[in-house]
């Protein structure tokens, strides 16, 4: 027997071959005036009520495409604007510019489900490449990029609107560690001796000595120093969200993992 949908929108049925349809309206037909209807199928009753919910509140949100049409651009505003929930401010930034920079660009105009692997190598590669007066991409930032695209095109085989992620098999530029020279003993104490009355004098020396990233450093708060323990705890990060005309805020540190330094 057909089941109703969570919400009441749609049905969910069975088949006789073993896997389960959701079938959900999406209008109707401006001919006829019949009701127009679509299916999405899965191999258990929780996969397609997921995949029901999220056609239903497409719908919803006027934002619903039928898959057959829906371009991988289209995909990517839906994926900013639904599925970024719970990520670190600075985070969608950089996720939103990827996308509007370096993905749309390229990848955009593409249907969804013809997108394959050998076109977002083409990206990959040619992002690696100086283009005219643009300088190539770094290792690290075409990496980031994948990691954008990879991310939005997971949640879709996800919901099903992808049977598999075709980023997946796309070898990635390998990164160039670059040499890192510290200060000797010599040039730390000449260091020391400028910075010696500077009102940031506290702030340099504890970067200095602790190896704390600059946003720990200028998130710590006195409560997080134990001068009894000689310990510092990094709990938070002040960051600036760029999306919002540049309003500092307080977050978790990196990996949301705080740590005790001593």
């Amino acid at each position: 027997m057909p089941r109703r949908g969570a919400q009441g929108n749609g049905t969910i049925r069975q088949r006789p071959d073993g896997r389960w349809e959701a079938r959900y309206t999406v209008g109707r037909d401006p001919g006829t005036g019949k009701q127009v209807q679509k299916s999405v199928y899965g191999s258990t009753q929780k996969e397609v009520r997921q995949k029901l919910s999220a056609a239903v509140k497409a719908i919803d949100d006027g934002t619903y495409t039928e898959l057959s049409k829906m371009t991988v651009g289209q995909w990517l505003d839906i994926w900013t604007a639904e599925y970024l929930g719970g990520i670190k401010p600075a985070s969608v930034f950089v996720y939103t510019e990827s996308v509007r920079l370096y993905i749309k660009p390229a990848l955009g105009a593409t249907k969804l489900e013809a997108l394959n692997t050998h076109a977002i190598q083409t990206l990959y590669n040619a992002l690696s490449q100086p283009r005219g007066e643009k300088k190539a991409l770094s290792p690290k930032t075409v990496k980031c990029v994948h990691g954008v695209l990879h991310k939005a095109l997971q949640q879709a085989v996800a919901i099903g609107y992808l049977k598999f992620n075709p980023s997946t098999a796309c070898p990635l530029p390998r990164p160039v560690k670059r040499e890192i020279n510290p200060l000797d003993e010599e040039q730390t104490k000449l260091f020391l001796q400028a910075i010696t009355g500077h009102r940031f004098q506290v702030l340099f020396t504890v970067t200095m000595f602790t190896g704390m990233r600059a946003a720990e450093v200028l998130g710590l708060a006195w409560s997080a120093v134990d001068f009894d323990r000689g310990t510092i705890r990094v709990e938070r990060q002040l960051r600036k969200d760029r999306k919002k005309g540049g309003e500092y805020y307080f977050t978790t540190p990196k990996n949301d993992k705080p740590r005790t330094l001593s």
